[in-house]
């Protein structure tokens, strides 16, 4: 316990002297160990005079009455010595002095006996072997100005502590280390550390830098209107000290003290250092095998180390590239398993369709959003139990009015998507067909109008036939249908589009026919049309029903064929074999065309009388027109089994057919939320990569043929690369001239969104036509998302952006370094991307195109705003500050600023003649509140954002992008 109590004071008085020792000097036990040029019982006082051999036996004094004071007083530094604090040799004798006087006062000569040459030199170059010690004048306009004294920097650098002969060299600095301390009239006033330091030639590169400010010093406190202690406590990161080639005539050289938060202060090149003295006193032997000691021990390369934004931004690219890569190896095997397998052709035709009280109620809508469907008195009945029956070989029309509802029921037997409700029994008896193939014929013609008939049907043939099936037997089978069809001379014309007389191209009979052929390409076991003839002269019509009776005829595979008309001509009434007349939603009749409805209509007694030569199909629509015939007829034709003639309807609940018929009950629920009404969605025929094949192949064609969007594109670029470069030709330095190139950036980026609304209008541009591929099985909605960014970004996007961006740079003379004008370019292409999957998204969302026009350009409004150009996004009130996190524009505008301003820019001006030395990077930071350090967190996030939007438009369209009755 005696013995207990004096450990535990000696302790207790080295820790009290561990925690007080400044200038980063350590604890030895009983007092502090310091770095040269510093000394006393907390390595707080100043040398003065006497030299480095001395260590901690060289003379100090209080640092309280400054440098310059104590030089006056007659603190001078020996002969060979220099710098504040005497510490830089600057001649061979002055080393070998101090060296032999430190000699004779010591047993034997500090350092190792190898046997080498010990003679002592003094290395005045700045490159350093062992360790070096430097002196500078700080030279800086805008610090010059706060403090207009003198301002010296001392910098010690430690390449290879073991090579110096002087003392306690090893004990305080470690290799690859460095040590500084900056003076103000002589007074110190902060001082850092570094470590890991990499020497290459001049250029001294470091990490971990920390500072220490010292409290009341002129710069921390001393003068409390331009405190400095928060700012230079903070220092951190890397340290870069630069030194130009050593003038011979007067031994002196320039330097640059580098780093990011000194630089934002005081400008890009951070503290200038003028009249840099260097002195290292070395062994002789050291400099003859210099060659072996050039570099650090702790880093034998210049390798510089990457930042976790790199690093991250690097493994999302990787990442994406590699899942790429996998899908693609995934696709070409699936394809090429399937192309490998045998293909046995399914036989076609013999399926009869039958269907058993249809009826379809399209709920009012009152504005209650709590209604249900169906309690409402006021829901339109658009059919009422509507029965029916027509067997392979048999071609049926369906007659009416309009509003009878037609389109309803063909719609309805075909399985479109519809957004009433629907009830009843839909069948489709066959002997041998595991599950029945529907054709539908639109009433309107969707086709692609840049290409040629012949190109649309091998579209239609690679996409719907199997995979399996080699490509010359689709030719073949396209061949044989242009025939059919009586389309054969007009193979090669364009279709054209002659809605908007844009393109003119074929007819509209040849259109139809087109049309006709499509779903022919697919071996349809039923075959359903919507008035197929309208909008056609009587010529045409009859070359359609034509076309449809030698199909429903066919010897080898007899189809049945359903279509409703409008008003067909009494030749076109002729050559149905069956005829069904609606009117306001019940079945008239149902039975043998011809005179039969005639015959039936008269045994009502309900109908007025027929005159011989008049056009049935108009005497059947005139009775179906009355609007008194539904409160006189309440028969409905399954309860009069003579409408069907001499057939008699056949009930699934029967015995006949039941074990081969393909059925499906209509519930009360909308069609539309249960896909093809119970039925199996029919798989695609061909493999993703197969889709994605054939649909770029068709891209491209199209914008070979439709060069138009892509010329304007990049005319208007160039035009306006030039307006811009020229409004902002060679802007200079000055504060107005950063203000210049941020509004040049910001004028890139608002132009990029307005120029992606094209990108919008193409989507409802093209909707139609995807849709109707959509519901007939083409492709999937992913293989028409990615052949369709993939033709509309590289060409019509990325590279106009890239003409706009290159013109307008270097007009501007913004940074001229290659890897800044490429990060500035993969900004604007990946805010490109970004904006054009947005566009995509209101494209997809909406579908009346106005609307997404509208809020497009709302939204390129709003990210003007919040881009952090018209408005501080620090001063933004905290309840809308939030949506600058939502700007993609803002992101862009800090990034390409970021770049700009980190190429070392300085902003050199006058205010009230005040000389102006400034970084960007500071101005940037408070005119704009952007970051420094954010170009990678902003590529990260601009990929999120394209993730999100992307994700995003593959969602909507696979779930509200599909057809809609």
């Amino acid at each position: 316990m005696v013995l207990a109590r004096p450990i535990f004071l000696l302790a207790a008085l080295a820790a009290v002297h561990a925690q007080s020792c400044q200038n980063y000097g350590f604890s030895n036990g009983t007092s502090c160990e310091c770095p040269t040029g510093t000394g006393g019982s907390t390595c707080s006082e100043l040398a003065c005079g006497g030299n480095l051999f001395q260590g901690s036996q060289r003379p100090v004094t209080s640092t309280s009455s400054g440098f310059a004071n104590l030089t006056a007083s007659g603190c001078s530094c020996q002969s060979g010595w220099t710098g504040t604090a005497c510490n830089v040799c600057q001649s061979a004798n002055a080393c070998q002095t101090a060296s032999n006087a430190l000699a004779n006062s010591q047993s034997s000569l500090s350092g190792v006996d190898d046997g080498q040459n010990h003679t002592l030199v003094c290395n005045t170059a700045p490159r350093v072997y062992a360790a070096s010690q430097m002196s500078c004048s700080v030279n800086n306009p805008t610090l010059e100005a706060i403090y207009p004294l003198t301002s010296t920097l001392n910098i010690i650098r430690t390449l290879d502590p073991s090579l110096s002969p002087i003392p306690n060299t090893t004990s305080f600095g470690s290799a690859g280390s460095l040590y500084a301390q900056l003076f103000y009239a002589g007074e110190e006033q902060f001082y850092c550390q570094t470590s890991s330091c990499i020497q290459d030639n001049n250029n001294w590169n470091c990490q971990n830098l920390a500072c220490t400010c010292i409290k009341n010093a002129t710069f921390c406190g001393g003068v409390p209107v331009t405190d400095l202690s928060g700012t230079i406590n903070q220092l951190s990161g890397t340290l870069e000290i630069d030194c130009g080639d050593l003038d011979n005539s007067t031994q002196q050289a320039s330097c640059t003290f580098k780093q990011s938060m000194i630089s934002s202060l005081l400008g890009g090149s951070g503290l200038v250092l003028n009249g840099c003295s260097f002195g290292e006193c070395l062994h002789q032997s050291v400099l003859d095998n210099n060659s072996t000691t050039s570099s650090s021990s702790s880093s034998s390369s210049a390798k510089s180390s990457l930042s976790g934004g790199v690093i991250a931004g690097l493994a999302v690219v990787g990442a994406l590239l590699l899942i790429a890569i996998l899908f693609f190896i995934l696709g070409w095997l699936t394809q090429r398993r399937a192309r490998r397998v045998g293909y046995d052709r399914p036989a076609s035709g013999n399926v009869a369709v039958e269907w058993t009280n249809v009826s379809y109620t399209i709920p009012a809508s009152n504005g209650r959003l709590w209604q249900k469907r169906g309690d409402n008195d006021d829901d339109k009945v658009i059919l009422d139990s509507v029965s029916g029956r027509v067997e392979p070989g048999q071609m049926m029309a369906i007659l009416g009015p309009s509003g009878a509802g037609k389109t309803t029921l063909v719609e309805i037997l075909a399985g479109k998507h519809k957004i009433g409700s629907a009830v009843g029994h839909v069948a489709f008896p066959s002997t041998s067909q595991p599950e029945p193939r529907i054709g539908f014929v639109p009433q309107q013609d969707v086709l692609p109008p840049t290409l040629t008939v012949y190109e649309a049907l091998l579209f239609a043939a690679r996409l719907r036939l199997p995979e399996n099936l080699p490509d010359h037997e689709k030719r073949s089978r396209v061949d044989a249908i242009t025939e059919k069809l009586g389309i054969g001379h007009i193979r090669n014309v364009r279709i054209g589009d002659n809605s908007n007389g844009r393109a003119r191209g074929i007819s509209g009979g040849e259109m139809r026919r087109v049309s006709i052929g499509l779903e022919l390409i697919s071996n349809p076991d039923v075959l359903i049309l919507d008035e197929p003839t309208s909008g056609l002269d009587s010529v045409s019509a009859a070359r359609v029903a034509d076309v449809l009776r030698s199909i429903a005829h066919d010897e080898n595979s007899p189809t049945a064929v359903i279509a409703s008309i409008h008003q067909p001509s009494s030749q076109l009434y002729q050559t149905f074999d069956k005829i069904l007349v609606l009117a306001q939603g019940h079945a008239l009749y149902c039975g043998p065309g011809s005179f039969a409805p005639i015959d039936y209509l008269s045994r009502t007694g309900v109908a007025k009388p027929y005159h011989q030569g008049y056009n049935v199909a108009d005497y059947l629509l005139e009775v179906a027109s009355d609007p008194h015939l539904l409160l006189m007829n309440k028969h409905n034709v399954n309860d009069t089994p003579s409408a069907f003639g001499d057939e008699k309807p056949t009930s699934l609940d029967g015995k006949e057919n039941v074990a081969s018929a393909h059925a499906h009950h209509l519930s009360s629920a909308p069609t539309g939320l249960r896909g093809l009404f119970g039925r199996k969605s029919s798989r695609y025929a061909t493999t993703f990569l197969t889709q994605f094949q054939y649909l770029s192949g068709r891209e491209w064609k199209i914008l070979r043929r439709d060069k138009t969007l892509f010329f304007t594109h990049v005319a208007v670029a160039s035009v306006l690369g030039v307006f811009c470069g020229g409004l902002y030709f060679n802007v200079n330095t000055t504060i107005a001239g950063f203000q210049s190139r941020v509004g040049c950036l910001f004028f890139l980026g608002s132009l990029i969104a307005f120029s992606s609304l094209s990108a919008l209008y193409n989507i409802v541009e093209i909707r139609p036509l995807f849709l109707r591929e959509r519901s007939a099985s083409y492709y999937s909605p992913t293989a028409w998302l990615l052949s369709r960014f993939l033709f509309d970004v590289v060409p019509i996007r990325i590279v106009p952006t890239i003409i706009v961006s290159t013109i307008t740079y270097w007009m501007a003379g913004l940074a001229p370094e290659a890897d800044r004008f490429f990060k500035f370019l993969f900004i604007l292409v990946l805010y490109t991307l970004a904006l054009t999957l947005f566009n995509f998204l209101l494209g997809t969302l909406f579908r009346n195109g106005g609307i997404a026009i509208l809020l497009s350009a709302l939204t390129a409004l709003y990210q003007m705003t919040f881009a952090g150009f018209f408005v501080n996004l620090h001063s933004i009130p905290p309840v809308l500050r939030w949506l600058q996190w939502l700007c993609p524009l803002k992101y862009s505008l800090e990034a390409l600023s970021v770049n700009e301003v980190g190429s070392g820019l300085v902003i050199q001006d006058t205010l009230e003649g005040v000389p102006v030395d400034v970084s960007a990077s500071l101005i940037m930071n408070l005119l704009f509140g952007f970051g420094l350090n954010n170009y990678y967190r902003d590529v990260l996030i601009l990929f999120g954002f394209i993730a999100a939007f992307g994700l995003g438009v593959i969602g909507v369209v696979w779930v509200k992008v599909r057809e809609q009755r």
